[in-house]
């Protein structure tokens, strides 16, 4: 089947099935094409709650599905590819957060999103790149925090808010592999440019920043901005739905370290999903997502204390 068939057939059988496909920004332009929403997690995450279909496939990565799963146990949800996991979650273990956490039992701990429905279950509060500020600040003055499991994101939290908080040592391969060399290089080509950079960035590559955010907010920002070209240091899936929100305007995707096929940076772990999977997820029904009811509990209250605060 060519890609425009097998399209064709994944809507069918999203009609047969009472079905939705969640796909992140990250995912090729061929999923975002037959999604239903397509998201960052704070988005995905909403969409999964309130959903009344029968089956979910979750075009993402293995928490994002987990996620859907904790938020919503009636629901059946899928992954194209179990394997399509998490840098960043893999630099935090359940067991290793379990004994960090005991050793810190005075501190409230916030967690960002990219971790395993175990680590959430050690959590207090989860968040969001979209809104982990405001999470953040709800938090009393004085009040000891420990962020997990990005050091980056942490780092830039900090410097934003003032507060002293006690940081996991964990970070995404995809957001520390931006070249700081390549990119000044590349913002001389195009001195007009701004530069967005996601907050999972390095310090350096922060530091060129016109804006800082999340995905959906990089988006908007482009979309609002009077500024023509844009030079874009996030994982490159995000440009597709950013021409679409602001068609004409001239996006650049931020050079990564090492050389690859779009000289760009990309998520292998995003990636791994593809047309054909998602296909054959959807007709077979499988991989499905399990999480043990007990963890799941756990693990649902500091996603709802983080749904409480991002309304």
């Amino acid at each position: 089947m060519n890609e425009e068939q097998l399209k064709e057939k994944i809507r069918l059988l999203k009609q047969q099935k009472h079905a939705i496909i969640l796909a992140h920004y990250y995912q090729d332009k061929a999923i975002q094409e037959v999604a239903d929403f397509v998201g960052d997690s704070l988005g995905l995450s909403q969409q999964a709650a309130r959903t009344d279909a029968a089956i979910i496939v979750f075009a993402g990565v293995h928490f994002m599905a987990e996620t859907a799963k904790i938020l919503n146990p009636a629901c059946k949800v899928l992954l194209p590819d179990l394997d399509a996991g998490c840098s960043l979650s893999d630099s935090c273990r359940a067991e290793d957060f379990r004994v960090f956490r005991e050793n810190h039992r005075d501190h409230i701990s916030i967690t960002y999103i990219n971790c395993s429905a175990e680590v959430k279950a050690h959590s207090d509060i989860i968040c969001t790149s979209s809104n982990a500020l405001k999470i953040v600040q709800s938090i009393p003055d004085g009040t000891p925090i420990l962020f997990a499991p990005d050091k980056n994101l942490g780092k830039y939290l900090v410097s934003k808010t003032g507060r002293d908080m006690l940081l996991w040592d964990g970070a995404c391969e995809v957001h520390t592999a931006f070249s700081y060399d390549k990119l000044t290089a590349l913002m001389k080509r195009f001195p007009e440019a701004r530069i967005l950079v996601h907050p999972e960035s390095e310090t350096q590559v922060l530091d060129l920043a016109d804006f800082i955010g999340s995905t959906a907010s990089m988006i908007d920002y482009v979309k609002r901005s009077n500024a023509s070209t844009f030079i874009i240091a996030t994982e490159a899936g995000i440009l597709h739905e950013m021409s679409k929100a602001a068609p004409g305007k001239t996006l650049i995707a931020a050079p990564a370290v090492e050389n690859n096929s779009c000289a760009c940076s990309e998520c292998r772990f995003m990636k791994m999903n593809t047309l054909e999977k998602l296909y054959a997820c959807l007709e077979n029904e499988t991989p499905e997502i399990d999480i043990p009811e007990e963890i799941r509990i756990k693990a649902l209250k500091p996603i709802e204390r983080m749904m409480e605060l991002s309304i």
